[in-house]
């Protein structure tokens, strides 16, 4: 679909000059993390860590998640495998029942003689979910997502979220269990959370993997902040002035859109002091809220510091691919809309960063659009493996061009879906515009409901232009009505 007219020229120029040596992949990802990053233009974020990352490697300025759904999102990543070819759109599904051979990303590196392991929020686990065991070398080094310290946070039983992410509710109402904490801002330890654990057990595996240099490796280390609940230490928040962050620009639901494509409430309601509706007008609520989000990701990117650090210190960086992948992103009070489940520009943009030896430039960036279905053969391809041929529809395409090239194009949109009753909103994203398409599966094509958002003109997607804009909505649909049917388990 996407086109793709520079990768055997380049991959061959690639593959002349490949050493015999495999290169080592580190793959971070971090949840729920939009582009609120220093080196993204964000000029409020604390995140030296992450920035000193994107200097020393590629940054992928128009990166989206395929959906903003955390499991199937990760599905996405490491099968290359889009939502809408797998029918997988929420949680409780397993990927191994459409593809019961499927080769995952770590698995496929796994057959070319890499050792992969993974620690904290790799695949999602809970709301149904287990991972996928097949994918590791060595079994999973698992961690909480929702974390408390401070009694007044939770309750006496599991809070709503905990009861979720432990796949520990059965057939008991999930709203009959309390609500915890939105935030919690203790004077402890870095360890004391789950990220601070992750970051010291994947430096305690690079040790290790260090002294079998022989021996590549393929590590994922998934990060959980800044998910909520926004639970870290005191002197992450302490480093933000709750005046000084950035408010929603724009409250109201854009103009014209379907009310299928708004949001209405949603995981925020799990937590106090929130509303149980999860609708709210409260500035002081909604600073607290963002002061979380933005006191999280400094808490996460001093994680991220210390693994890279570390992976420095061991003289691992000559021969390591580092990536970092956010899973989607996040609403922050935008639309009147919290947390990520939309099709909107705050909920489906991600930061991507790659560092690749002798391959990117450091402190260089580009405008290519990327999915998040093309990390698997652009891994692939940066290490030197064949294109990658799997049992699974593989969808992603390969930037090695670009990261080769920041100025080459191997396509000039990404797609990406969400899910909303029986109807699924299938998007195109260009530099420009945003088309999203709403329809029943299956359905008459008479009967879809579009919308059109131009981020020239609006780029807090204030109105729905597809009827003042008819031309881009033609050539849009053009380039949608290419991709196949969207498909429903």
């Amino acid at each position: 679909m996407r086109f793709s007219f520079l990768f055997a020229f380049a991959a061959g120029l690639w593959c002349s000059g490949l050493s015999a040596a495999k290169l080592n992949v580190l793959l971070i990802l971090v949840d729920d993390l939009k582009p609120a990053l220093g080196c993204y233009g964000d000029s409020v974020a604390i995140t030296p860590n992450i920035d000193a990352l994107a200097k020393s490697g590629l940054r992928f300025d128009c990166a989206y998640s395929n959906q903003a759904v955390c499991a199937p999102s990760r599905f996405n990543l490491m099968l290359g495998t889009r939502s809408t070819t797998s029918g997988i759109y929420s949680f409780g599904k397993s990927f191994r029942k459409p593809y019961p051979k499927a080769v995952t990303l770590p698995q496929y590196f796994h057959r070319h003689g890499y050792t992969t392991e993974s620690l904290g929020k790799v695949y999602h686990f809970g709301h149904g979910n287990t991972g996928d065991s097949q994918s590791w070398s060595i079994p999973h080094f698992k961690d909480k997502v929702i974390e408390y310290i401070l009694p007044v946070s939770k309750a006496e039983e599991l809070t709503r979220e905990e009861a979720m992410f432990q796949n520990a509710y059965g057939k008991r109402p999930i709203h009959s269990f309390p609500r915890g904490a939105a935030w919690e801002a203790p004077e402890v330890k870095d360890e004391a959370y789950a990220d601070g654990r992750v970051a010291a057990e994947t430096i305690r595996r690079l040790q290790k993997a260090a002294k079998n240099p022989d021996q590549p490796f393929f590590i994922a280390c998934g990060f959980a902040r800044p998910h909520l609940p926004f639970s870290a230490p005191k002197k992450y928040w302490d480093l933000h002035d709750p005046a000084k962050l950035p408010m929603p620009s724009y409250e109201k639901y854009p103009i014209g859109a379907p009310e299928y494509a708004l949001k209405k409430g949603g995981e925020i309601k799990n937590y106090k002091p929130v509303p149980e509706s999860g609708l709210f007008k409260d500035w002081d609520l909604t600073r607290k809220l963002i002061h979380g989000y933005y006191a999280s990701t400094t808490y996460m990117d001093a994680q991220v510091g210390k693994v890279v650090r570390e992976l420095s210190k061991l003289g691992l960086d000559p021969n390591t691919i580092v990536v970092l992948w956010g899973d989607h992103g996040f609403h922050l009070g935008d639309h009147g809309f919290w947390t990520k489940h939309t099709n909107y520009e705050q909920a489906s943009r991600i930061p991507i960063i790659i560092r690749a030896p002798g391959i990117t430039a450091a402190g260089s960036s580009t405008r290519q659009p990327i999915e998040t279905v093309d990390l698997f053969p652009t891994l692939a391809a940066l290490a030197g493996l064949p294109d990658p041929k799997v049992p699974q529809p593989l969808d992603g395409e390969s930037h090695l061009p670009v990261a080769k090239d920041p100025n080459a194009r191997v396509s000039d949109h990404v797609y990406l879906c969400y899910k909303k009753g029986k109807r699924i909103g299938r998007a195109i994203r260009t530099e420009r515009y945003r088309l999203v398409e709403w329809k029943v599966p299956g359905a008459a094509p008479e009967t879809a409901v579009v919308e059109l958002y131009d981020y020239q003109s609006d780029p807090l997607e204030k109105e729905n232009l597809a009827k003042q804009q008819p031309e881009a909505l033609k050539a849009l649909r053009a380039i949608l009505a290419k991709y196949p049917e969207a498909r429903v388990n």
